[in-house]
């Protein structure tokens, strides 16, 4: 018994200090966030006319209103917001136009595609016990016969060198997962010592 309760005021003790450490996983997501934001916004700027076709497009694009606008508000909220939340500056403010971004991402572009970003046949994500994905289904044997052309036709070991040939599928995976990620920022902010908000804060309150 006595062996029990010295394992309880343990796990107590550790867990009344783990606030100690509430930075950490909030900078590690500011960092993993930031360039995967800054890039999507860099894409969107440098291909800008390409990406209002694509915008506004209503048969082989997302036939979004007004896509001039709509691309340079999520150009802007990625690129710039991104560089924000590397430094977690304004952090709670920079997440909403960013979870707006990924939200509208998911249901207008992904969403068709069930959850998988990558085709796994596999996938009890895409056997129809949550999602169900014709195209990932079907998915293993198209990467077989790609595989059997190039092996036949092609100098496989080089096209393989930096790695094996996998189909997109380009569902909501990622997005989610950004979206979740965001919220934690809104909610959370960037940190109370590793991030531009925390400093500010404190200098104010001196």
């Amino acid at each position: 018994m006595g062996s029990f309760t010295k394992i309880q005021e343990t796990y107590r003790y550790i867990v009344g200090h783990l606030n100690l450490l509430e930075d950490i996983p909030l900078l590690l997501i500011r960092l993993y966030l930031a360039p995967v934001f800054i890039q999507a916004g860099w894409t969107k700027l440098v291909n800008f006319q390409d990406t209002v076709q694509w915008f506004g497009n209503t048969e082989w694009g997302l036939g979004l209103p007004i896509p001039e606008i709509m691309v340079s508000l999520a150009a802007g909220a990625e690129f710039i917001g991104g560089w924000f939340i590397l430094f977690g500056l304004l952090t709670r403010i920079t997440a909403i136009p960013l979870i707006v971004t990924m939200a509208v991402a998911a249901l207008s572009v992904h969403a068709k595609n069930g959850w998988l970003a990558i085709a796994d046949s596999t996938s009890w994500l895409a056997d129809g016990t949550i999602f169900f994905n014709e195209n990932v289904m079907a998915s293993a044997e198209k990467k077989q016969m790609a595989v059997s052309i190039l092996q036949e036709y092609g100098n496989y070991e080089w096209l393989t060198s930096s790695g094996a040939f996998t189909i997109l599928n380009n569902g909501v995976e990622f997005a989610v997962t950004y979206l979740i990620m965001t919220l934690v920022l809104l909610v959370y902010g960037g940190g109370k010592w590793t991030s531009v908000d925390g400093w500010a804060s404190k200098l104010i309150r001196t």
